[in-house]
């Protein structure tokens, strides 16, 4: 894109329709996958829908399934199982996170063996053993048939039967082993180099029927890889079923579906011609099986647009949204709390430091210790007062003119002013006078002045 452009030059998305955009275009294209991992961090919250991620040894996807999906489920899904979950792949648009929405998990079995079968595959991929230079052509009429297999299973059956039917005339060894067991790998790896050191046979069927994966487990053994690929006779592999899957089939020079399939690669067909109409009617099944498929598929895309559409699809991304938004509610709230609790127990710590109770005992004690001095010096200080005061009484007493009148004398005074009449000057013929004596008092008129 050139950024430089004017803006009506470039089409500019916002994120919200570009999340949209690539969800439908991860619907589109995946309709319906078939995933197998190991489950991981597994949580149901309230509302019942599951969430998980699905890793491997890589990488990992998270997967959610709705409650709705989870009545179909025969296990409880706990961390650490292998599953396989048949899921539509989405993308949750709110984060832009892919992830995908399961719609059906099964068990995928022994998930040990499995991790052991991955590994033997990786190493013996990495040497060359399942290289198809090294692969060697089968001979377009054997001289004669080698089958290593179980002499009482059913694929010995199986494949002298289907020997008879095509091609009769062609002799077969059997080299009985055991399929199964502790000591399968040891008969198996035996039996490919018996056969190999007899050349009896210019073709080997190495098979056995379908069973479980630790029943199949004697052909994953990397000393039963290596005797296949050491065998310098062509070999095919038929272990199992179709679905079933061996380190043996990745190494052999064939590998062929089941144990009856692996003796129709080994000889011709006596009746060609009927061979080729009925190998005609096989391709238009096929391509009618082809065309009957695209059109199942364009009705399953069909039906998954129709789906989405559908308020239900809405409701369970919104539900997704809510438990969501109701994991961060929880996770504020308890970091509100905690931080709320941090805070009042450095208040507390911060209130105690300060704590009156210490200061008011110290205080408590000062103030009677203060009161003792108070009243200390209180009375001091009275005694002082009295004594100073009892000093000043004799000394005024001494001057007071009431002790001078206890001697004989005295006190004249002007009535109307209550003035101390000290001269003559101060008074006429006529004037009334109050003396006052020691005791007592008395009123007289000034008759004559000298």
């Amino acid at each position: 894109m050139n950024l430089s452009a004017t803006p009506a030059q470039r089409t500019i998305l916002t994120v919200t329709q570009l999340n949209r955009a690539t969800s439908q275009l991860l619907s589109e294209h995946f309709l319906s996958v078939l995933v197998e991992g190991e489950i991981s961090n597994l949580s149901m919250p309230s509302s019942g829908h599951l969430y998980f991620s699905l890793k491997d040894a890589n990488a990992q996807v998270r997967c959610a399934m709705f409650r709705t999906q989870q009545r179909r489920l025969a296990f409880k899904p706990e961390n650490g199982k292998q599953v396989v979950v048949k899921a539509q792949v989405s993308l949750y648009e709110p984060r832009g996170d892919f992830q995908l929405i399961a719609e059906h998990i099964e068990e995928a079995g022994d998930g040990a063996l499995r991790r052991a079968f991955e590994a033997l595959k990786l190493k013996l991929s990495g040497e060359g053993l399942f290289d198809t230079a090294n692969k060697q052509s089968l001979p377009a009429l054997p001289k004669k048939i080698g089958v290593i297999t179980s002499p009482s299973g059913a694929a010995i059956r199986d494949i002298l039967s289907v020997l008879r039917r095509r091609f009769s005339a062609v002799p077969v060894i059997i080299y009985p082993v055991a399929v199964q067991g502790d000591n399968a790998k040891y008969e198996i790896a035996r039996a490919i180099a018996l056969a190999n050191e007899q050349k009896q046979c210019d073709v080997i069927i190495l098979g056995r029927g379908g069973g479980s994966l630790e029943d199949l487990w004697a052909f994953n053994e990397e000393m039963v890889a290596r005797a296949i690929f050491a065998s310098t006779i062509p070999v095919i592999s038929a272990v199992g079923h179709e679905t079933d899957v061996t380190i043996a089939d990745f190494v052999a020079d064939l590998r062929a579906a089941t144990p009856s399939a692996a003796a129709e690669h080994a000889t011709p067909d006596q009746q060609e011609w009927l061979s080729r109409f009925i190998n005609l009617e096989a391709r238009l099944q096929q391509h009618l099986q082809r065309k009957l498929s695209q059109m199942q598929q364009s009705l399953a895309w069909l039906s998954k647009r129709l789906q989405q559409q559908h308020p239900g699809q809405k409701l369970a991304r919104n539900a997704q949204r809510m438990d969501e938004l109701e994991a961060r509610l929880n996770q504020a709230m308890q970091t509100r709390f905690r931080h709320n609790k941090g805070r009042l127990e450095a208040i507390r710590a911060k209130l105690w430091q300060h704590n009156p109770a210490v200061k008011i005992t110290h205080y408590k004690q000062r103030q009677e210790y203060l009161n003792q001095r108070l009243m200390t010096a209180t009375r001091h200080q009275l005694q002082q007062l009295n004594q100073r005061l009892l000093n000043f009484s004799q000394t005024l007493h001494a001057v007071s003119p009431l002790a001078t009148l206890d001697r004989g004398y005295a006190l004249v005074i002007q009535p109307s002013s209550g003035q101390i009449i000290r001269s003559t000057v101060q008074l006429k013929p006529g004037d009334m006078v109050k003396t006052r004596l020691a005791e007592g008092h008395f009123t007289s008129q000034i008759k004559d002045i000298e």
